[in-house]
């Protein structure tokens, strides 16, 4: 998803005079880390806070590098700083040629990365975790790599970034649905947890869908072709696992299901994967076709 959203970026700035290839190849290249760094600095958190434990969804769908043994909470948090000081020298390189904004643009992921799970703040605890990757998946990581790309930043260019942004979220809506069990217990105030399991699931598939209109409008306002509105295929995989969000979980890990406890958020994937495929071929075919 991550990929996705700056490859969204980048087709956004082709046809720009002042588009710069290396310096978006590198932005992608920092996006990519900062993610990693992301997951890395939350496993570190929640470990630390006590909210990771054995019994816990995040050890049991894959494994946690603490508690499975890969490594020690001082190896995790030395591979953390690698990557961030590997991102911070991205950073500045970004900075030399494209001036203060792109400072902001990582500043402001980061200090939101961290917030998402650690004290005091932890975003994630009080129902903000969602809005936050909202906005990181749309307008900073869209928003960040165009302006590293072009060196300028448009209206167009963030209102562009919520549609797929909205598709990331449901994804960590359905993760957030699957873990509400626990998170209830642990006292992690999710979206899910504060609204429910039921009206947690219509707001996930109401994300979903809001994708395709959201298209619709910003083509007609010109801010996107109209090719991206062969996203619209992506409504076959929409359909596949829209039945499956009209109810609760199954009681049972289904036969060859690979991440047990998840399975909202495998479905919300499965959706965002097809019809985020679909969004940049559309760009893409815009672009060939010299739109801008």
């Amino acid at each position: 998803m991550t990929l996705t959203s700056g490859i969204v970026a980048g087709l956004l700035a082709v046809g720009h005079p002042d588009l710069h290839l290396g310096w978006l190849a590198l932005a992608l290249l920092g996006l990519v880390l900062a993610h990693v760094s992301n997951n890395l600095m939350n496993d570190l958190a929640d470990l630390w806070v006590g909210t990771d434990t054995e019994d816990y969804p995040r050890a049991l769908y894959a494994p946690h590098p603490v508690l499975s043994g890969l490594t020690t909470k001082r190896g995790l948090l030395t591979i953390a700083l690698v990557v961030n000081v590997a991102d911070l020298g991205i950073m500045f390189a970004l900075f030399a040629a494209r001036g203060w904004p792109i400072i902001a643009f990582a500043l402001s992921g980061f200090f939101l990365s961290i917030a998402y799970t650690t004290p005091p703040l932890r975003l994630k605890k009080h129902g903000l975790g969602e809005p936050t990757v909202l906005v990181v998946w749309g307008p900073l990581m869209v928003g960040g790599t165009y302006y590293a790309a072009v060196g300028e930043i448009t209206w167009e260019v963030i209102a562009v970034s919520i549609p797929y942004a909205l598709l990331s979220t449901a994804v960590l809506m359905g993760k957030h649905i699957d873990k509400l069990e626990w998170d209830a217990r642990d006292g992690t105030r999710t979206l899910p947890v504060i609204l429910g399991e039921a009206r947690a699931r219509w707001l996930t598939r109401a994300m979903m869908v809001a994708f395709y209109p959201a298209l619709v409008l910003l083509a007609a306002l010109g801010a996107l072709p109209w090719s991206v509105l062969v996203a619209f295929l992506g409504i076959s995989a929409l359909a596949k696992v829209w039945s499956s969000f009209s109810s609760p979980r199954p009681a049972e890990k289904p036969k060859r299901w690979p991440i047990w406890p998840l399975w909202f958020a495998a479905l919300a994937f499965v959706h965002t994967r097809r019809a985020g495929a679909l969004f940049i071929v559309g760009l893409a075919v815009g672009a060939a076709a010299g739109w801008t």
